[in-house]
């Protein structure tokens, strides 16, 4: 079907691949890298001073994984595990924020997720929030503010 002047209308989403989405698939790539090699460091070196910490940082770097190939891919099921990593993150990064401040003992060391993600510059708390709007911006299509 096309518009008024011709032009092939697209209704169904949009790829989560383009213009801004590129950008943030590759911070979310880059914070993956970063996440992972972390907690391996922080598992196999230091795990006896704090493994919760350590564990949720693990968590963090799968859940980066999974939210990095979700948005790369941007098909149907991809966004919908995109949604759920993302949204999962999100809450990760507020509760174990909150939980670093008030049981510091817990958290000796920065973390992905602990102090908000004050050790990565908040992007941690930045990035799903992003994530999220972007999967809602795409989610309407193209064509979702023409008439």
């Amino acid at each position: 079907m096309a518009d008024v002047t011709g032009t092939p209308r697209t209704d169904g989403p949009r790829s989560t691949r383009s213009g801004p989405g590129i950008v943030l698939v590759a911070v979310y790539g880059l914070l993956a890298l970063a996440a992972t090699g972390r907690s391996v460091l922080q598992i196999t070196e230091y795990f006896s001073r704090a493994p919760l910490a350590y564990v949720l940082s693990a968590v963090a770097a799968v859940i980066y994984v999974v939210a990095t190939v979700a948005l790369a891919r941007g098909d149907r099921t991809s966004r919908r595990v995109a949604l759920v990593a993302i949204s999962v993150e999100l809450a990760g990064v507020l509760v174990v924020g909150l939980a670093s401040y008030l049981a510091t003992d817990a958290f000796p060391d920065k973390t992905v997720w602990s102090h908000f993600g004050s050790g990565y510059g908040y992007v941690p708390l930045v990035l799903p929030v992003l994530g999220l709007l972007w999967l809602r911006r795409t989610a309407r299509g193209s064509a979702a503010g023409s008439a």
